[in-house]
């Protein structure tokens, strides 16, 4: 009779758990997250930013901030760590604009050796999941942890010559293969990265001229991006998740004005509220747990970001 009890126990605690991760499932808002992330996207810019996919079909059809706000300082490779990795400065550990390793010990590591990140979460929690990044400036492959990325494309500056910076790398070349990846592998979670507008706010200046002409090339690229969704026949189980790692001052960053803070944070998609502007505080280290939210994962416990649960139309479940 004890034996049969106890198996008793063991069988309920199986079908609990089973419940639970179902649960997980469940929870998800949708089954693809397109994350478009834009290398000195300035919010101040979006006053006359000539982006009419962003601005007239995102924002005015998904939900957004103009007050998503970095850590310190405001450089590059220390906030796209904490785009991806949910946390801040002093836990990630990256304190420079180039960073390669952490300077400061990070906190917590995952079996790869690196801060967790929104990959290797997925990965671990989701191991059938496709996971993409393609990125042209190679900071990034040091703050996603490549080994949980199934397809990694890493693309050197193409270069628009003398009329955006020699060192611009030319979008709407390489967003050709992301497409691709979209129409081809479907994937679960596809980071794209575009890191020109910061090569042409520092070459020429943020708010000028060449740097507002290539935020409408940029538009171009994320009009082809949904495009290649409903391509693939993914895009009503897609929420595209726009998002940059800082904005700037004159033709440079790293301060600490709300010029150079403040950046984009823009939710389109499956679930998404339309036409809601934002109000809670948002900090650059929420975007990876919002990202995880609508994919239904946990969070480590070292993670300090929390989702924006205000942008989705059912805030309750």
């Amino acid at each position: 009779m004890r034996n049969f009890a106890w198996a008793l126990i063991a069988l309920l605690g199986l079908v609990l758990a089973s419940c639970g991760q179902q649960e997980v499932k469940r929870r998800a808002k949708a089954k693809h997250v397109i994350m478009i992330g834009i290398d000195g996207w300035a919010s101040k810019s979006m006053a006359q930013a000539d982006m009419p996919t962003v601005k007239g079909k995102l924002m005015a059809e998904g939900s957004y901030t103009l007050e998503k706000r970095s850590v310190l300082p405001s450089a590059s490779a220390i906030n796209w760590a904490s785009n991806f990795m949910g946390v801040g400065t002093e836990s990630h550990g990256y304190t420079t604009w180039g960073s390669k390793v952490p300077e400061i010990p990070s906190s917590v590591t995952n079996a790869h050796g690196i801060f967790p990140t929104i990959f290797s979460i997925l990965k671990e929690q989701q191991p059938e999941s496709k996971t993409a990044a393609i990125f042209d400036w190679d900071g990034i492959k040091y703050v996603i942890d490549t080994l949980a990325v199934d397809h990694v494309m890493q693309r050197d500056h193409a270069g628009y010559g003398k009329e955006f910076g020699e060192d611009c790398g030319d979008p709407l070349d390489y967003v050709k293969e992301a497409v691709q990846v979209i129409k081809e592998e479907k994937p679960t979670l596809f980071a794209v990265y575009f890191g020109g507008l910061d090569e042409t706010g520092h070459t020429y200046g943020w708010y000028t001229e060449k740097y507002y002409a290539f935020e409408t090339i940029l538009d171009e690229c994320i009009a082809q991006l949904i495009e290649a969704t409903k391509e693939a026949g993914i895009y009503d189980d897609t929420i595209f998740v726009l998002t940059a790692d800082h904005g700037g001052i004159d033709k440079g960053h790293g301060g600490i004005t709300l010029e150079e803070m403040l950046s984009p944070f823009i939710a389109y998609g499956k679930g998404i509220r339309q036409g809601f502007q934002m109000t809670d505080a948002m900090m650059q280290y929420d975007v990876a747990a919002t990202v995880a939210y609508i994919l239904g994962l946990e969070t480590p416990q070292a993670w300090v970001g929390r989702p924006m649960t205000s942008i989705f139309e059912d805030q309750n479940n």
